[in-house]
């Protein structure tokens, strides 16, 4: 998408807030440090030493993209950007139906979840110390054990069986006759993007013999594994209010640190984590925490961490590591000592 100064002029004109002195966004301060100048267009904050304009004041305090920022103060601004090319529009057009595709699954996951053949699954997720209130704020579900029961389901809802595989929904193949269900007898972990819109699912599987522990969607029109993190739309503001944003490894490592009071956590999907994905937390805060597992796997993701890590430093961006006791992961830690444990590692 192009967009032209004179663009960025007709917003900004509906977002002036005179010469004006606050308390810095960026550091908890006592006296005020942040200044905006309506009249030159931009904010300077002594206390951090961060200067720009009103998009990269919302890159900087809600951790997104400028072609974002530009979209939503327009739309807030009323005012009209300059069209896209066919093609793209299409795609646009053709992601709000794989979204709402995603949103139909996630409702069925969810209400499988409550039903009768979701007992193990309760079970599961309670033995955890996660109950109802906590499956509702993280939008968890249950994938039922049948091939076809999803399928089944949102074919009754209007949806066809290739808008299934192209969300990944599907299993498909020239070998495979008829195509079936993807996730099945798992616990399901919505993943959305940063604006908080579905685009792939996690699944836990509850029989200690399948072939994977974890399995995500595969890459699709709306999901690429590698530069999405779990839980980033809810800990984005967090991120910001913290100053800080903790990494870890798994869904239910997010889940238990944001009950214990850290909903600033946030994890890479099932692989290392990858530069688009270091990319993101740098965009969220200029030292991350990394708080990966404490065995010898957990150690070596750290490791892998700061390969990708070094290349990429520039001025004022860095890591932190913290590190577990031998053998616990952050669920282990958030559970078993709470706020001070964690507290005390971070």
């Amino acid at each position: 998408m192009n967009f032209f100064f004179g663009d960025f002029q007709a917003i900004f004109e509906h977002f002036k807030y005179g010469m004006w002195q606050t308390l810095s966004p960026f550091n908890a301060e006592k006296s005020p440090s942040f200044f905006v100048n309506d009249q030159k267009g931009f904010y300077h904050d002594f206390s951090s030493g961060k200067h720009g304009d009103i998009f990269s004041f919302l890159m900087e305090t809600e951790g997104i993209a400028f072609p974002e920022a530009v979209e939503r103060l327009a739309a807030e601004a009323g005012v009209t950007l300059p069209k896209i090319s066919a093609e793209a529009e299409e795609q646009e057009t053709r992601n709000r139906t794989l979204h709402e595709v995603m949103d139909l699954a996630q409702a069925f996951f969810q209400s499988a979840l409550l039903g009768k053949d979701g007992q193990r699954a309760r079970a599961y997720l309670e033995g955890r110390s996660l109950g109802r209130s906590v499956w509702e704020r993280f939008g968890i579900g249950f994938a039922p054990a049948g091939r076809f029961t999803l399928r089944d389901h949102l074919a009754g809802k209007g949806v066809s069986a290739e808008a299934m595989i192209e969300t990944g929904l599907l299993i498909s193949g020239d070998d495979i006759a008829v195509p079936y269900d993807r996730f099945r007898d798992r616990v399901m972990f919505p993943i959305t993007d940063a604006r908080g819109r579905m685009i792939a699912f996690g699944g836990r599987a509850l029989d200690k013999d399948a072939p994977a522990k974890y399995l995500n969607s595969p890459d699709t029109p709306l999901f690429h594994k590698g530069r999405v993190l779990f839980n980033h739309h809810l800990a984005r503001k967090a991120a910001h209010d913290k100053g800080t944003v903790i990494a870890v490894e798994g869904y239910i490592d997010v889940v238990s640190m944001s009950l214990a009071g850290f909903a600033n956590t946030v994890a890479p999907l099932g692989t290392a984590l990858t530069e688009d994905q270091l990319t993101l937390l740098w965009r969220m805060t200029d030292e991350p925490i990394l708080c990966f597992d404490g065995d010898k796997a957990g150690r070596r993701a750290a490791y892998r961490a700061i390969d990708v890590a070094l290349p990429q430093l520039e001025a004022g961006k860095s890591l932190r590591f913290a590190m577990l006791p031998e053998g616990q992961d952050p669920d282990d830690l958030a559970r078993s000592g709470g706020t001070a444990a964690v507290e005390a590692v971070l």
